[in-house]
């Protein structure tokens, strides 16, 4: 079992120092109170709460027989008493009632449960529209999913405006899953998009969830008796203790000022409700805080869960630090990034100690009869316009035959990573760089990510290249991999690329271009990139007809001010054909790459693949557009995305539709993973579901995915560079393990960065007006997709001045009618039908809580929405707000690589 590491900047898979490694996995769950006089027994101690966890003997013996199940345990987020671990037969998922059960486990723990008598699972009533039978995801879902391969949120200064732009959101979202990151979250049987961080945990203020009201999905699909019951269990093991056991939250005074208690302990509040509230030693509080609780009340503090015993309703922990003010920027994002474990500290002079120490450096001389020159070769990068951390280059070069010489050149970063160094251990540790709206916490020392890897233009630079002879439909030719050196003669954007490929006669005026190297023209580029244009489009479009799947979700982009850093508007960031271009060449290699080394490795390739949808929810979800008269066919994944691009029309309706069902398809998806070839037999399981390939895997971005790193190395051994890696199966997938948990937590981090930046701007400049598309109506309530934003919310029938509301079901589809109270007096009440799909207009205010919006629906026949051309409708209100944003008047840019790829 692996523990946290208790400091503030947790690396989870390490003991706490001062904590024995015996101490049990401690939990989630909060209860009102430490009910100490009601849980004493006759001989004076106190009763246990919880249960003992079995011994690891007994749990390895139990998952042996199939008597004991194991899984990652999921809390939903809204109702934190219910939470939920997936069924390995793919079936509806276990379901685990309450703290108690919880027995201490954590959201995102590997935990071991025993199923609990028949009589009491839960029930299901088959004509309840109860959609409460699945887990609470967050970011479970598959980033690669999107097909939108978008840049890195990096910042971009428009002529000498004072204005930056975040040009888009996360890291990762390869179209190879599919869909890109959504913060998705599980509420009442509905994954739901939580926008809020303060949301989490808790139902919106003043508009409790009754226990019937529940959305569609699920509805109707029990009818059976076999269908009416929800398989229940306990936990009684923790395997392993993902969750970093870090919270942020709020001090506040124990309640019995008299007890014994009060004088030794405060009590700390999570934010997170899905984490117990903590006893903290007084000691560790600021000296004040007994006799000015009060002066702390918005203040926020990090905590770290050190114990929880049996017998306790309450966690033991220790105060780690005071992070300021709730609601601020840095403060929140410290937060976060504590919250789940991402070490964010500077790197250590150990590490430091790893890189050149004589600069400038310059490519040794013994490399060039290592490796095959290119750098006459035309050769450029397509980044957002200020990346700094550029992992891959592109060439095309025309030849005699018609055929063209194309390459994709990948940073050469295990160059400077040797194996076993410190810098190898902390990068391993690290497994991923974390975008956040306003900046970046890197993998790597900055001297790594943005100079001596990065493709920077005009400077000689190490590579590993993959280089095909392809026709100009984009079949492969030939094909050759080995390291390179490259010269790249410029850096593009994505803005220049697009204006090359709109351009496709005309040359584009050297001002809009960047400088270009004087061995190579502006014209030459220019042909360069309509070439690869032309072969991605073949690319793309006999991907598709070879089966692959697109689920397009928007992303919020953020323009940020430049002095404060607080968010001045958003939009949906646009994904063009210049990212496209860039997406397929990199899928190629990534392919290329993966069958390489897994002919040479079979049993030692470090590969990535994306199991198909769960059965359970994919046939809820056929079920749904059955009743719903949708002709969708769910078969395969290439069946799914036709379905879905020749449903629907052009039309502003069915567009909006279309968003919707693609969000609703995302939910069934599973999470894309690295692995081990050795350690599954079935190859059948090594499929990739979205991409419909056999195999494949992550080459092209090692400057922030040590994933990446690995797989360099093992392309290097298979080209007889260096020795085999001398690594087992078992110890390479434990690697894939860690690489895989910490993506994860990037995911997570990722969207609540974009939920926090949203929150702001909601607070700041809202209220904010958009159309909606209703995508799930419940007994008092109905949750809507909000168009302009990509954002989705839950609206309260009690939070709006209606005079009744009715629900009911038309057959199978559920039907929510509301009677808006008069404005007038002499006006009658007017009425309006909500039923899934229906086009309403929304309004998003921020509530009293620091970050904390809700939605409201504008009741009909009132004015219009706000102006779309005015940055998605918003305009900050911020020219006064100039002050106390020192550490982020300057906002560095982020380092942004073109894609997830």
């Amino acid at each position: 079992m692996s523990h946290p590491n208790y400091r503030l900047n947790l690396r989870p898979l390490r003991t706490p120092r001062g904590v024995s490694s015996l101490v049990g996995p401690h939990g989630v769950g909060a209860s009102p109170g430490d009910k100490k006089s009601k849980n004493k027994t006759a001989r004076g101690k106190k009763k246990s709460i919880f249960e003992t966890y079995m011994s690891k003997e007994d749990v390895s013996e139990g998952l042996k027989r199939g008597t004991l199940i194991q899984g990652v345990l999921r809390i939903n987020p809204k109702k934190f008493h219910e939470a939920f671990i997936p069924c390995p037969d793919g079936d509806r998922d276990i379901f685990i009632d309450g703290v108690v059960a919880r027995n201490r486990a954590l959201n995102g723990d590997l935990v071991v449960v025993k199923l609990l008598p028949e009589e009491q699972w839960k029930v299901i009533k088959p004509e309840s529209n109860d959609k409460e039978t699945e887990g609470a995801y967050e970011s479970d879902l598959p980033e690669e999913l999107c097909g939108s391969h978008l840049p890195q949120q990096s910042l971009k200064g428009y002529n000498d405006s004072p204005d930056v732009i975040i040009e888009a959101q996360f890291d990762d979202s390869d179209s190879e899953d599919g869909h890109g990151h959504t913060q998705n979250a599980l509420v009442d049987g509905v994954k739901k998009i939580s926008v809020c961080v303060h949301e989490k945990g808790k139902e919106d203020a003043g508009a409790p969830v009754t226990k019937d009201e529940n959305t569609l999905m699920q509805q109707d699909t029990r009818a059976l008796p076999e269908k009416s019951l929800q398989r229940s269990a306990k936990v009684v093991y923790i395997l392993e203790k993902k969750h970093s056991r870090a919270a942020t939250g709020f001090l506040k005074l124990l309640a019995d000022k008299n007890s014994e208690l009060f004088r030794k302990y405060a009590l700390f509040s999570p934010s997170d409700h899905r984490v117990p509230r903590i006893y903290v030693p007084l000691k560790d509080c600021p000296q004040d805080f007994l006799t000015r609780p009060k002066d702390y009340a918005n203040t926020l503090f990090i905590c770290r869960i050190v114990d929880w015993k049996e017998d306790s309703n309450f966690a033991l922990g220790q105060l780690a630090k005071s992070l300021g003010q709730a609601g601020e920027i840095e403060p929140e994002t410290e937060g976060i990034l504590t919250e789940y474990g991402v070490d964010f500290s500077d790197f250590p002079s150990e590490v430091l100690e790893c890189l050149p120490q004589s600069l400038p450096w310059t490519v040794p001389s013994e490399e060039f009869s290592k490796r095959r020159d290119l750098r006459k070769d035309c050769i450029f990068t397509i980044d957002p316009s200020t990346a700094r951390d550029l992992d891959d280059a592109l060439s095309c070069k025309s030849l005699a035959d018609g055929n063209f010489e194309v390459g994709v050149h990948i940073a050469d970063v295990s160059y400077f990573v040797p194996e076993g160094s410190n810098l190898d251990k902390v990068a391993a540790e690290r497994a991923t760089s974390v975008y956040l709206v306003q900046k970046v916490v890197p993998m790597l020392p900055r001297l790594l990510c943005e100079e001596l890897c990065s493709l920077n233009p005009m400077t000689d630079k190490l590579t590993f290249s993959v280089i095909w002879t392809l026709t100009p439909e984009g079949k492969i030719v030939d094909e050759w991999f080995g390291r390179t050196i490259i010269r790249s003669c410029t850096k593009l954007s994505y803005e220049h690329a697009q204006s090359m490929i709109e351009s496709p006669t005309k040359s584009v005026p050297e001002q809009e271009l960047p400088p270009i190297s004087p061995e190579h023209t502006g014209e030459e580029v220019h042909r360069a990139v309509l070439n690869l244009h032309g072969m991605a489009k073949e690319l793309r479009k006999q991907r598709f007809a070879d089966g692959a799947l697109r689920l397009d979700q928007p992303k919020l982009a953020f323009t940020l001010d430049h002095e404060t850093g607080l968010p001045q508007g958003c939009h949906i960031y646009e994904y063009r054909d210049s990212n496209k271009l860039v997406e397929e060449f990199m899928l190629l290699a990534n392919m290329a790459v993966a069958h390489k080394i897994h002919r040479v490795f079979p049993e030692r390739a470090l590969l990535r693949r994306h199991p198909p949808p769960q059965t359970k929810m994919l046939n809820d979800l056929m079920e749904f557009c059955d009743q719903m008269g949708l002709p969708m066919d769910f078969s395969s994944a290439g069946a799914l995305h036709k379905s879905l691009t020749e449903t629907f029309g052009d039309d502003k309706y069915s567009l909006a539709r279309k968003e919707v069902l693609t969000n609703m398809c995302s939910r069934p998806m599973q999470m894309a993973v690295y692995f081990c070839s050795g350690m599954l037999q079935d190859q059948a399981q090594f499929r990739h579901y979205a991409l419909n390939v056999p195999l494949y895997t992550h080459f092209t971005s090692p400057i922030r995915r040590f994933a990446d790193v690995l797989v360099h190395r093992l392309l290097a051994a298979a080209l007889g560079y260096r020795e085999p890696p001398d690594v087992e199966p078992d110890a390479l997938q434990k690697q894939a393990d860690h690489c895989n948990d910490r993506r994860m937590a990037s995911n997570r981090v990722q969207e609540l960065s974009t939920s926090l930046f949203f929150a702001i701007l909601v607070k700041e400049s809202g209220p904010l007006e958009s159309e909606a598309m209703v995508l799930g109506v419940l007994n008092q309530a109905f949750d809507v997709l909000v168009l302009r934003y990509g954002v989705q919310k839950r609206i309260y029938c009690n939070a709006l001045p209606l005079r009744s509301h009715h629900f009911q079901k038309m057959g199978k589809k559920p039907e929510l009618t509301l009677v808006w109270e008069p404005e007038d007096v002499e006006q009658e009440p007017v009425q309006q039908v909500i039923t899934i799909f229906s086009l309403v207009e929304v309004v998003l205010q921020a509530e009293a809580p620091a970050l904390k919006y809700g939605a409201i629906l504008k009741r009909p026949g009132t004015e219009g929405l706000l102006d779309p051309q005015v940055e998605g409708g918003v305009r900050s209100r911020l020219s006064s707000r100039r002050t106390e944003a020192a550490s982020l008047a300057q906002p560095s840019s982020p380092t942004a690589p073109p894609t997830g790829f």
